[in-house]
């Protein structure tokens, strides 16, 4: 089996959307600019969180992108143009191993 240390070179980036249309027009422009190889779209989340000084709740979506860390910069000036929220959650979690050719796959589609 062939495992690729990641090091920091490889993120998932974590994108909440209020809802699918919103994450669809997110992923068509983060994949048509070449900043991420892959996105998966999560429906029906719960989401819980502080909102101006109060618990608040909302039924989101949820975007997982694969790419580069070095990336990661653009893809947040991308993303804050188009989402809606006000402070919209953009996060990135390294990958720190992972399949050889998919690494590689990911290196190959955002050049």
């Amino acid at each position: 089996m062939k495992i690729k240390r990641a090091g920091d070179n490889y993120v998932v980036v974590m994108i909440t959307c209020s809802s699918k249309q919103e994450a669809g027009g997110i992923k068509k422009v983060l994949l048509e600019a070449k900043k991420v190889a892959c996105v998966n779209i999560i429906s029906k989340i719960d989401s819980f969180f502080w909102w101006r000084g109060k618990i608040d709740t909302a039924k989101e979506v949820l975007l997982l992108a694969k790419t580069k860390e070095s990336l990661f910069r653009e893809i947040i000036a991308l993303v804050k143009k188009i989402h809606k929220y006000e402070v919209p959650e953009i996060v990135a979690l390294p990958i720190i191993a992972g399949n050889k050719e998919y690494l590689e796959w990911i290196d190959e589609s955002v050049r």
